[in-house]
């Protein structure tokens, strides 16, 4: 039962709750503004800028899980999260499709939900997917990014060379422990799969397309240092390649601006194969030692 609370009903909601229904969103944002995507306090954040506007539609706190939490500055045309809420609110005033129109009106212009839909809840935003995707764009212009683009795109005013690039890309990808990629977090492993890492050219635009069944935290952005340092010839062909083989985080590697990075797109299994995929993902990123309490 719902009880009623300042003459509202209190929709919250407990997921194990058979009353309560799983909704899956596909958002999309303009990351400048944001602090990141995960809720700071005092700060703007996309997660929080979402969830307070499904608090008013919903009539209590709305928590959302996310495919991959992206740093400040960063963008997404293909995020990903999960909500739940009660079965009979969905059922009746806000259907999935009502729910993204309402979102439109009150959400602020950088930031959207493009669709909403029902999932089972097998269904996990984050331990459920396979692998993420991103992209990263540089310039070489002389005049810099285009002003149209300069919130997406950064400007290298430096000589890159692709084939430097590609090569030193190409010698990343893979099962590695990108411990020297990555910022730590106690408890947490480094260990990931890099399935895709290359790039193309069109005029003065790089584009780089990173992809990797998950990522650790700044781990985008090191790659991305790493790279366009032995591009630019300020590191030897396979010093990239050898970071690999550090035990933690390299003062080494400057990490590249986060403007330049969009998540474009996360992908999932079938729906028989969610509970499965729940499972591995889990076991794989278990905590290697406990956390701090």
């Amino acid at each position: 039962m719902h009880a009623v609370r300042g003459g509202q009903r209190d929709f919250s909601v407990d997921s194990a709750d058979p009353n309560t229904v799983r909704l899956r969103l596909d958002i999309a944002y303009d990351g400048t503004e944001f602090s990141g995507w995960a809720r700071q306090p005092g700060r703007r954040t996309v997660a929080g800028t979402i969830e307070a506007a499904l608090g008013r539609l919903f009539q209590a706190p709305a928590q959302l899980t996310v495919a991959g939490r992206t740093d400040s500055g960063v963008h997404a045309t293909g995020q990903v999260a999960h909500v739940d809420v009660s079965a009979e609110l969905v059922s009746g005033r806000l259907p999935p499709d009502k729910l993204v129109r309402k979102l439109a009106r009150m959400l602020p212009s950088d930031v959207r939900v493009l669709a909403a839909r029902e999932v089972s809840k097998q269904f996990d935003a984050r331990f459920s997917a396979l692998r993420r995707h991103y992209r990263y764009q540089i310039t070489r212009a002389p005049h810099g990014a285009d002003p149209l683009r300069a919130r997406e795109v950064v400007p290298w005013g430096r000589p890159l060379d692709l084939g430097l690039l590609n090569a030193a890309s190409a010698a990343l990808v893979g099962l590695h422990d990108f411990a020297a990629f990555c910022r730590p977090r106690p408890g947490s492993t480094t260990i990931r799969e890099l399935q895709r890492f290359d790039w193309t050219e069109d005029g003065p635009l790089l584009t780089a397309r990173i992809s990797a069944d998950a990522f650790c935290w700044s781990m985008c952005r090191s790659l991305i240092g790493a790279v366009t340092a032995v591009a630019e010839g300020r590191r030897e062909p396979g010093w990239a390649a050898a970071l690999l083989t550090a035990p933690s985080r390299s003062s080494e590697i400057a990490v590249a601006p986060g403007h330049g990075l969009c998540l474009t797109g996360v992908d999932y299994p079938p729906e028989s194969e969610w509970a499965a995929r729940n499972l591995r993902t889990r076991d794989t990123r278990a905590p290697l030692v406990p956390p701090p309490e």
